[in-house]
Parts: C-alpha cells; structure tokens; sequence
C-alpha cells in the first residue's frame, strides 16, 4: 500500500487503496482522500458499492481521512445506503488508529492525542499503543449530549429531556427516550432480553417513523446493573450492525437520566464490550479497541454487482 494520501481531480482514483477495520465488530474501509478527489455524489455511490457484502469488500460504512483546517484530520462517514453519517463512535476509534499506525500522526511514547473534525464537530482522542507500536485503544471525547427532541428531528412542543415519549409502528407501542450525540438517537428500555426483541423487523420502522425528520438511529436496551447495559441497534443508513460507538453513548445517557445507572458504564453489544463514561454533565467519552483486518485496493472496473 503507498505511504502517501491519494489525490485527484474531480474523481475518485482508478486504483483507490484502504484498510479494513473494525471497531467493536462494527466495519468500515477507510480510504485517504484530497478535498477535491470527488463530488460527495461520487463518494456516495461508491460506499455503496464498497460496502456491499457480496458484491463488494463489505462495511458498514466508508469512511474519508481527510486535512481540516481547523483539526488535525477531518472525518467522513458514508453509510451503505449513500447517506452521509454526521459522526461515528466506532469509525472514529477506527480512523484514530488509521492515523497513528499509517504515521499520518506522531505520537508522544505509549499514548497520542488527535483532534478530529467531524459533523458534530471537533472532538478529542486519546490512542493508546501497543508493544509493536501499533494502537490497540482509543479514548474519544464525544462532546456534550443535546436533548432538545429538535437536535434528534423530531418537532415537539415538549421540554426536554424527553424521556419516554410513546411511539407506535408495526403494530408495536415503544416509549423512547431522545438523545443527540451529533447525530440522533431513539432509546427504548426493555424488561426482556433485547436478543429476544424482533429488531429485524421492528428497527427499520422506528427507525424511520415519520416523527424524525431526519430518521434516526434506534436502540434496544436492558439494564443489567447500575454499571452493566446491554444494547442492540438498527443504524440509520446501515440497518443491524455489531455495535453503534455514539448508540452506546446515547443509551448510557438515557439510562441515567432515568437514574438506572452511575456515571461508569459497560455497554455489552453483540460485537463485544465499550465503556462510557458521562457524569451527568459535561461530555461523554467513549473508550474500546480499534482492529486492523487487512490492507488492499479496488478499481472501478472490478465491480460486477448492483450500484444502486
């Protein structure tokens, strides 16, 4: 793989290397890309293709390294669909190793710290490295949670925090709780398994009920203790993924404005474990492993599956 960012003009590269990766078994290809490579069309259609599991690497999202002028890198996130995603706890974490392991980034002994711009704004990580160098975790500021219910796109006259507004779709009746971690988020508290809720079937509809102007990311909880979570989702954009870094925030702050939990939480999702940590106050920080899965490079012509 080149040891330097990809540039063009116009459009996106003939031969476009990445990195696979994942966070939390949550998957993304990440690619080097100048602001001006392509249109955010072109981009677009090509998280579709790129994430297409049969057709393509598979993902669930790609993500753009690209220089900010207000940051020490500036991230992008394209959801399967070709929707753009404001933020990512998972690629984020992803993007941070990316940056360090590639030596975009330097860092000072065991520990480094970058400062990413993302859609929600400009946030704060802390890497840590591993014995061969290579980042093993990372500790993400994620900012100050919103919870007005018109940050999440829903149009209200309701003060916040709103935390349990009924919402019915498929038949099923749910009271949600509204959260905005930069992007939005629906939290539903269950008395049962959440592997026993039907999220196949029921996220695609919560997820885009007409009440979110913007549709929305839809999480499934159940408190274990005041220090144990356990959550699934149905990402906007991306449908069931293995975990959802910003959900985990969402559902953590859900869960203590109830007075479920403390301020130090372990989420369990289906791709293993993430902790957050939020007081109550101030910003949440998201803490887990980033992991490399392999090094490779596509070409526009190799495609022989749908683009759409």
């Amino acid at each position: 793989m080149p040891d330097e960012p990809i540039e063009g003009d116009d459009v996106i590269p003939d031969l476009l290397p990445f990195w696979k990766m994942h966070g939390t078994g949550n998957d993304f290809v990440l690619v080097e890309a100048d602001a001006a490579t392509a249109s955010d069309a072109e981009w677009a259609a090509e998280a579709i293709r790129v994430c297409d599991r049969h057709f393509g690497v598979g993902a669930d999202g790609l993500i753009l390294v690209l220089p900010s002028a207000v940051a020490d890198f500036r991230m992008r996130v394209f959801n399967p669909d070709g929707s753009e995603a404001e933020m990512c706890g998972n690629g984020i974490r992803c993007f941070v190793k990316y940056c360090f392991d590639r030596g975009l980034a330097d860092r000072d002994g065991e520990v480094g710290t970058l400062s990413v711009e993302t859609g929600a704004g400009v946030l704060e990580a802390r890497a840590t490295h591993g014995a061969d160098g290579d980042v093993t975790h990372v500790r993400v500021s994620m900012g100050a949670p919103v919870l007005e219910p018109a940050a999440v796109g829903v149009h209200i006259e309701q003060a916040a925090p709103v935390l349990d507004l009924p919402i019915e779709a498929q038949g099923a009746r749910l009271d949600v709780t509204l959260v905005s971690m930069g992007n939005p988020h629906a939290v539903t508290f269950l008395d049962r398994p959440t592997a026993e809720f039907e999220l196949d079937r029921l996220g695609p509809a919560f997820s885009t009920h007409p009440l979110f102007a913007r549709g929305t990311n839809f999480e499934v909880v159940q408190v274990q203790d005041r220090a144990h979570l356990d959550m699934r989702v149905w990402e906007r954009g991306a449908g069931p993924t293995l975990a959802c870094g910003t959900g985990a925030c969402a559902s953590v702050v859900a869960a203590r404005l109830h007075g479920y939990v403390d301020g130090d939480v372990e989420v369990q999702l289906p791709g293993g474990p993430l902790r957050i940590e939020w007081d109550g106050s101030g910003p949440v920080f998201l803490s887990g492993p980033a992991k490399f899965v392999f090094a490779s490079e596509w070409t526009a012509a190799s495609w022989g599956g749908p683009t759409s």
